[in-house]
């Protein structure tokens, strides 16, 4: 498609860029107390779509053919960096749609189902929230982060064992990074399970 070597440079360092910046943003509601952040309440204002019934197609793709309204960009340095702006800005709902047009144009972007991820959850859509990210841990069941988010989002809606079990996943693939930390931090949070922390 594009041969020019600068070009593939440019897109990977985008997306360490685009990566960073998400996670920056991201992690502040992470390190939040879970009663405040369970506290973030949804935008009544908008009109909530949920999961299909019934379709033979996957619930990823009835949920990104649902979007309305486009971005008038299809540029997807424009989308991401407005999507962020949108999830910094806490207007989750239009965050959501922007990170559904950033999937229609990369649908293996890892980063980006585990943004689409915790903006639903923020918009109180988490059984969507977990569909998206389950699918975003099949495509690279390897990305750190997504099984970080995967562990908050279930420990939020009350799935103790799968937060410990996608936690106790986070911390086996580096248990000494930022995003390693931060799931050991949920695991003592959640308390003592079935699911122990992994040793180091």
């Amino acid at each position: 498609m594009f041969s020019n070597p600068r070009f593939w440079i440019f897109m990977a360092l985008f997306q360490v860029t685009f990566g960073l910046a998400v996670f920056a943003a991201t992690r502040h509601f992470y390190l939040q107390d879970p009663d405040a952040v369970a506290a973030v309440p949804a935008n009544s204002n908008t009109v909530q779509r949920e999961w299909p019934e019934n379709s033979q197609a996957s619930d990823l793709e009835q949920l990104i053919t649902s979007v309305p309204g486009p971005s008038n960009t299809t540029d997807p340095w424009v989308l991401a960096d407005q999507a962020d702006e949108a999830f910094g800005n806490q207007q989750y709902e239009q965050a959501a749609d922007l990170y559904h047009q950033l999937l229609m144009a990369d649908p293996n972007n890892v980063d980006t189902y585990n943004n689409l991820g915790i903006t639903l959850h923020y918009l109180g859509r988490s059984a969507q929230a977990l569909g998206v990210l389950n699918e975003g841990v099949t495509i690279d069941p390897g990305y750190q982060r997504i099984w970080l988010t995967l562990g908050f989002v279930n420990s939020q809606a009350g799935n103790i064992d799968e937060a410990r079990s996608a936690l106790d996943t986070a911390v086996e693939l580096d248990s000494d990074n930022e995003v390693g930390q931060s799931a050991l931090k949920m695991l003592e949070a959640l308390g003592p399970g079935q699911a122990g922390n992994p040793n180091p």
